[in-house]
């Protein structure tokens, strides 16, 4: 997975679990594109506190991950509704039976 839609999607999901200054800065350096210079001057802290702050804050991101493993679930569920869609755009004429068994089929996975 590319490393900023990793970074975001973890932040989606357990953003709401970092401390109000983790957030800020994290949004600053991640989702808004500041430079860790322009973070740093704003804030008052210097260039490698505000590094050390972003690493700190992917590290205990993908340990959320690692216990609840939303993020891994939430991508399983998109690939599976992709998946259904496909299926329902390849029917020309819709069986009903082969559509709930697919259905079926696929939320076994979940």
């Amino acid at each position: 997975m590319e490393k900023i839609l990793e970074q975001t999607l973890l932040y989606d999901f357990y953003g709401e679990l970092l401390t109000e200054h983790q957030k800020e800065v994290y949004e600053d350096v991640v989702l808004n594109d500041c430079t860790l210079s322009e973070v740093a001057q704003e804030r008052g802290i210097s260039r490698q506190g505000v590094h050390d702050l972003i690493r700190r804050c992917n590290k205990i991101l993908k340990e959320y991950e690692s216990k609840l493993h939303l993020v891994e679930r939430f991508i399983s569920i998109r690939g599976q509704i992709q998946e259904i869609q496909c299926f329902i755009k390849e029917q020309e004429s819709v069986d009903q039976e082969e559509l709930v068994r697919r259905l079926e089929q696929i939320l076994e996975k979940l």
